[in-house]
This record gives structure tokens, sequence and C-alpha cells, in this order.
């Protein structure tokens, strides 16, 4: 049962997907992705036995829910998707959101809103403001679907049938029991590919040049203890420098978010450790 994912997620890995898959392991025990995203990877792959981590409490909420119960979360989306969108609507039903997350009520509403919202904003971003607030605008989408109510069932079966642990914490932390044969692929947020652009994220924490270091240290470590860990990440001096003495290959790939469709075609690298 094929499954792709839910949401549009800036850096997505739809594009390399083929390049990843075909880079990957033959044989591992335990799956890991601490950065899990949008998911393209995982849920291509639908390993029996995964670790998945991110920082974004909602987006982890969206799995949570298609774990427990997918047709509610269907439900909620049908209702969602059953009333032509405005920009005074998008604004309401964006409020809503926000206010469930201010009260971190993360139940299947708040899973079907972010989907929706996903849907409906611009570009399919997800930047929230010092608050944690999500602040992106009306991408002018009126009508239409939000969803694909049998993927949405099929990833709910899946993470219901394999032995799925759903986490939310610091990368590092998400790797602590890490073992031999395990496989972990790590998907941070991406260096800047330029010196003036800035270090961003899709959390309020941020994920900065400390960050980035921190991860290579975790590579190496997760090496020594004969994990197969693989990174994807711009292809800039910065990361080569960081994981010198490893498989390190450039790949292009093509990218939708971007306001300025000439640089949608972005020089990336794939780094193994085998």
């Amino acid at each position: 049962m094929k499954t792709s994912p839910f949401v549009k997620w800036a850096g997505g890995k739809k594009q390399l997907l083929k390049m990843l898959e075909a880079r990957m392991p033959q044989t591992y025990q335990r799956y890991y992705e601490p950065f899990i995203g949008g998911g393209a990877l995982f849920l291509d792959l639908q390993p029996a036995d995964a670790v998945i981590n991110d920082i974004n409490e909602q987006l982890l909420n969206i799995y949570r829910q298609l774990q427990t119960d997918a047709e509610i979360v269907i439900a909620r989306l049908s209702q969602l998707d059953a009333e032509s969108c405005n920009r005074e609507r998008y604004a309401l039903l964006r409020e809503r959101y926000n206010q469930k997350i201010m009260n971190h009520e993360l139940d299947a509403e708040c899973a079907a809103l972010m989907i929706w919202i996903n849907k409906h904003c611009f570009n399919g971003l997800y930047r929230v403001n010092s608050k944690g607030l999500f602040n992106v605008p009306f991408n002018e989408r009126r009508d239409g679907a939000s969803m694909d109510a049998d993927n949405l069932r099929r990833i709910g079966e899946y993470l219901k049938k394999a032995n799925i642990e759903i986490r939310r914490g610091d990368f590092e932390t998400a790797c602590n029991d890490v073992d031999d044969g395990d496989f972990v692929y790590f998907d941070s947020p991406y260096m800047p590919i330029n010196e003036t652009a800035n270090f961003t994220s899709y959390a309020k924490e941020g994920f900065s040049l400390e960050d980035h270091q921190r991860l290579a240290q975790l590579f190496r470590r997760l090496d020594t203890l004969g994990a197969k860990v693989m990174l994807s990440n711009h292809n800039v001096p910065l990361v080569h420098e960081l994981y010198q003495g490893y498989n390190i290959e450039p790949v292009d790939v093509r990218r939708s978010i971007n306001r300025d469709a000439s640089k949608r075609v972005g020089n990336e690298i794939i780094v193994t450790n085998f």
C-alpha cells in the first residue's frame, strides 16, 4: 500500500526520493528519522520498526491522530472542504488553528486544520512567529479537496500495524537508543546556500550553525556505534567540511517552494558512512 506525504513541506524529499533509496543500505535493523517533516522517504519505505521524531508538535499530532483513527481526521477535513474559502475564512480558520497551538489542543481537529491550512497557505510554507503561531498568508485557493482520503487511510493503517514510535524533541535525544545495525536518515533544516542567507527553521526554536555542528558530531558518534547513517543537505563548503571523510555525493534536485522560479533547481548532497 503505497503512501505519500499528507502535507507539502519545505525541504520535502519527493524529488530526491529515488536517489535516496538507491543509496540506502539493503538491510538494517530499526529505522530512525529524527527530522521527519513530511516523511516522504519514511512513508515510501514503510519500515516495520521505526522511530520518527520532530520538534513541531502540530506536525507530529497529525501522525498520531492518523495512527489512532484516520477516519476522524478525514471527517474533519471533509467538513472544512465543504465550504469555499476566501481571505476572511482563511483568517478565521488560521486563528482557530493558532488557538489550538496556544492551548496545546492536540486533537483530530488540530490535525485537520493543519492539513487544510497547508493546502490554502502561500506556497505550502510552514512558518511561525516568535510565539510559535502560524503566520503564512492565504494563497487564494478557494475550492478543491485538501486531502487524498485514501492516502490518509493507508497511512493510518500502516502506522497502526507497524511498530512505529513517534517522539518529539531534540534530534540528539531521539537517537539515544540507536544501536549497531540501525539505519538513521538525517534531513535537518538545510545550510544556507550563501553567506548572507539566514539559518532558518520551521519551529520557533530555530536551527543554528551550532546545531549543524552538533548534528555532524552526532553523525560521527553513530558511525562509531556501527549504525548506518545517511544525511542530505545543500552542497556548500561548510557541509563538506563538517562531513569530511565520509561519502559525499552531489545530486541535482528541483525545488517547488521558492518564489523565484529560476532558483528552484538546487544542487544538494547525500552523505553516507557506508
